[in-house]
């Protein structure tokens, strides 16, 4: 697979919300912070967005997608003129995972789902994201996104066998498309993680990477992988990942070990020796700098949690 994907299949939701937002005439709405991902499709009509922490608001056009990766708090408005609601005490609860608001009319329509993801790599996903990812209609990705949100929706109205998973499905589909979208957009001028699957070059070392976790990587042979010099390779992925190459590589190998600390029946030995470990101490030393705590340790917190 390759690294996004390789990332995304660690992600496990905990809960996820749907809400339908049918407007008319003059309004604005307050949205408070809530935890999780937020996605969001313009069904109809056109309206404005502001995300608490950012300068400028957004117009949303009919056919627009907007993620949310903080669960800052947010302001949708018919226009900026209009004084301020609290959405809470206008939602009607349909279902324990799905609300229903109506105010003024039908002019807009808006169709979200709210995810909670759980695991590490939720947090090597969302930090190099901005708290808004606004994809516009026009987008190859927006139709795919409106159809899943409309998928989302249909499978929380039905309740037929099998949702749960469904619901999951769609999910990631939804946080593929959103980040192929944000993905196109980035130039070499900020730091982090996607700014490093941007590039050229680095995509193919960290590609090596997450193709082959166990292989004895040195930064001469990712170099030779990203077609550039040691020192310029060095360099150049500190600058635009944010952290040195072997040490984006032990991380990488602790988000896998803790994966399948929860998921698998592996032994700590088993886990060290296939992920490229000489010894379990060895292994034992690196998961505790990255993870805060030692494999025994890890495993025992997280069967006590379930």
């Amino acid at each position: 697979m390759d690294p996004l994907s390789d990332v995304l299949s660690l992600l496990r939701i905990r809960n996820y919300h749907s809400a339908t937002l049918t407007l008319g005439g003059d309004w604005a709405f307050n949205f408070p912070e809530r935890e999780g991902i937020k996605f969001t499709a313009v069904v109809k009509g056109t309206c404005w967005l502001h995300v608490e922490g950012e300068l400028q608001p957004q117009q949303l056009h009919q056919g627009d997608c907007f993620l949310m990766t903080r669960g800052m708090p947010f302001t949708l408005y018919s226009d900026m003129s209009q004084p301020v609601m609290n959405s809470d005490g206008h939602f009607q609860t349909l279902a324990v995972d799905e609300l229903d608001l109506r105010y003024g009319g039908d002019d807009i329509q808006l169709v979200g789902g709210r995810f909670d993801f759980s695991g590490v790599p939720t947090q090597l996903l969302l930090s190099s994201l901005p708290s808004l990812v606004h994809v516009q209609g026009n987008d190859p990705q927006a139709s795919i996104l409106r159809w899943a949100l409309e998928r989302f929706t249909s499978e929380l109205h039905q309740q037929r066998p099998g949702r749960s998973l469904m619901n999951e499905h769609l999910a990631h589909i939804m946080l593929v498309e959103v980040l192929r979208a944000h993905l196109a957009t980035l130039d070499s001028s900020g730091i982090g993680w996607f700014f490093g699957l941007a590039d050229r070059n680095l995509s193919l070392a960290l590609s090596a990477m997450h193709g082959d976790p166990s292989h004895r990587w040195t930064v001469q042979a990712l170099a030779q992988r990203a077609n550039m010099s040691r020192s310029a390779f060095a360099l150049r992925f500190k600058q635009v990942v944010g952290t040195a190459p072997m040490e984006y590589l032990t991380y990488w190998r602790m988000l896998l070990a803790s994966d399948r600390l929860k998921h698998s029946d592996d032994s700590v030995s088993t886990l060290a020796f296939s992920l490229g470990y000489e010894s379990e101490s060895a292994f034992s030393t690196a998961f505790k700098r990255v993870m805060l705590q030692s494999p025994r340790h890890y495993l025992r917190s997280h069967a006590n949690q379930g």
